[in-house]
């Protein structure tokens, strides 16, 4: 259908209410806007929706939310598991609340019954909350780090993981095959409290959350005795991770936690940041004011929905703060972890560590130093959720550790999903155990250097919004694919994975190029799922801190100039 057709239809029709009617009369001039809002419907896609608030088919609103659930709805009654019912959590962006409300509302008058946060609650703890409560699914209405214009919806299977094949591809079947918005079940939250369909959930989730974490300290002692010296920043950056990250924190004793007041509160337009993503240095400045201030030892952020962890720790030769990437902070928590339970005599023979392709190579070398198994997944941390599965189906391995570069990682497996409430108390643990042996979590991170070599990864990524932009991105995979490059950064390629071949990958099919180079360096190129993007990332072991930079700028730089041409 014609966009300006769909765009007409929206105008006149009387499903749609009158502010979205207003709001789409306001572009009835700008034929790209109106474009842009109707080309298409807004992807489902293997992680559900992500778009810019709005009318239309291809935004986040409380239509497109709508359509998705229904389709949701279809495929739990296909199923047979409508009476397990679904948990539902939101974060703090632009109509969360209104969307996590109409999801519920959808699936009650379609006869399955919900499990509503009464408030905002980190990703992690949704995916706890559908395991204890049993249900088949679960909701999370968030857009993690992305700007303030952007919503989006995730959904989660019984097992708390983001759903993976074939049930991901079965859900978007069924979603698309809701073509017609008045197709679409929705009931009033009066009678679907009075048919018990919709319930309201809180604090009793809260506490057996936080009971999982506590499960998880290995250094009680350590905290203990030094619960009065260690100085913490943190910002939740409008988000979800305030109230639990204080609550953790103050249970295991650290007195000296000192938040970013600016950022404390949530607000959905995320004022004093361009957007709220830990991976961004610009999203720490007033923290590390603050650190300053307060002469911090570390300083943490976590994303809108909690499952993301930015770290900067004290240099004590320069008195600067030094930022860690997510493989550093990763495997910074994975060797405090893994050598702490080797010292207590609990690190299992059978034990695996997770990473996902893009991850560094370093956990490579981490999971043999202590004779762990390394499993490598596709991008996402559903895929190590899916791993963990396998492993209690099976009883092939223990899970021990999973990481991801983008800033995530999970202890435990209370929560199928990378989970920063849990990676702040390990953090702030490990923290503390070090300092009682005299060394700061940047010392630390030398050590990890010195013993493994001088791992390095970075992150190239182009933006290319639109219709223009995706056909850009297709034909720049096209070009890496039928032409790859023999040589990057003065240094051979000795071959191409290509994750559409999962023959040769074992892996799940993927539009994934990955270019394994000379002295264990690497490079990968993949389009985000979530966003306008493509991304290229960069792997290189030096035998210094600047070798390794000088080793990474090269293999980016060559790269660049090859996409580019």
């Amino acid at each position: 259908m014609d966009f300006k057709v769909k765009y007409e239809d929206w105008c006149k029709n009387q499903y749609f209410d009158e502010a979205t009617k207003r709001e789409l009369e306001s572009i009835a001039t700008n034929e790209e806007e109106m474009k842009d809002r109707f080309y298409r419907d807004l992807e489902f896609g293997t992680g559900g929706l992500r778009g810019i608030v709005g009318a239309g088919t291809n935004r986040m609103n409380i239509y497109t939310v709508r359509k998705a659930t229904q389709g949701l709805a279809n495929f739990i009654i296909k199923e047979g598991k409508q009476s397990m019912g679904v948990a539902i959590a939101y974060d703090s962006r632009h109509f969360s609340p209104e969307f996590s409300e109409e999801a519920a509302l959808c699936l009650n008058a379609n006869g399955i019954k919900t499990y509503r946060f009464e408030s905002l609650r980190p990703t992690p703890e949704l995916s706890f909350a559908l395991r204890k409560l049993g249900c088949c699914a679960g909701i999370v209405v968030t857009a993690s780090h992305n700007p303030p214009e952007y919503n989006g919806y995730k959904v989660y299977w019984e097992d708390g993981a983001q759903v993976t094949a074939p049930k991901d591809v079965q859900i978007i079947e069924e979603v698309n095959n809701v073509t017609d918005y008045a197709m679409v079940k929705t009931m009033t939250r009066a009678g679907a409290e009075q048919k018990d369909l919709y319930h309201t959930i809180g604090k009793e989730i809260d506490d057996a959350y936080m009971q999982e974490l506590h499960n998880l300290v290995l250094s009680k002692e350590a905290i203990k005795s030094v619960a009065s010296d260690l100085t913490i920043v943190y910002t939740p950056l409008y988000g979800t991770g305030n109230l639990p990250v204080r609550r953790i924190l103050s249970e295991l004793g650290f007195e000296k936690v000192y938040v970013v007041k600016e950022q404390e509160l949530p607000d959905g337009n995320f004022p004093t940041v361009s957007y709220p993503n830990p991976e961004d240095k610009n999203a720490f400045k007033l923290a590390l004011a603050l650190a300053k201030e307060v002469n911090a030892d570390l300083i943490l952020a976590t994303d809108p929905d909690a499952d993301r962890l930015g770290v900067y720790a004290r240099n004590n030769d320069t008195g600067e703060y030094e930022a860690f990437t997510g493989n550093m902070s990763g495997l910074l928590i994975c060797e405090y972890e893994l050598e702490r339970k080797k010292e207590l005599g609990i690190l299992p023979e059978n034990g695996a560590i997770i990473s996902t392709i893009v991850t560094t190579n370093m956990a490579f070398a981490v999971a043999k130093e202590y004779g762990m198994k390394l499993i490598e997944v596709l991008t996402g941390f559903k895929y190590i959720g899916e791993q963990i599965k396998l492993f209690e189906e099976t009883g092939s391995n223990e899970y021990v550790f999973g990481l991801e570069e983008s800033y995530g990682c999970l202890i435990g497996t209370h929560a199928r999903d990378k989970d920063a409430i849990v990676a702040v108390m390990a953090l702030c643990e490990a923290a503390a155990y070090y300092k009682t042996k005299g060394i700061t979590l940047w010392d630390q991170m030398l050590r990890i250097y010195e013993k493994y070599g001088y791992y390095k990864e970075t992150l190239m990524t182009i933006t290319l919004k639109g219709m223009d932009g995706a056909n850009q991105i297709k034909q720049m995979m096209d070009d890496m694919r039928q032409h790859p490059m023999t040589e990057a950064g003065g240094m051979k390629v000795l071959k191409m994975r290509d994750y559409l071949k999962p023959e040769e990958t074992k892996l799940p099919e993927s539009n994934v190029l990955y270019f394994e180079l000379e002295d264990d360096a690497w490079f990968c190129v993949r389009p985000s799922g979530t966003e306008p993007k493509i991304k290229f990332y960069f792997g290189v072991k030096g035998t210094s801190m600047e070798d390794a930079k000088q080793k990474a700028e090269r293999l980016e730089a060559d790269v660049r100039r090859e996409v580019e041409k």
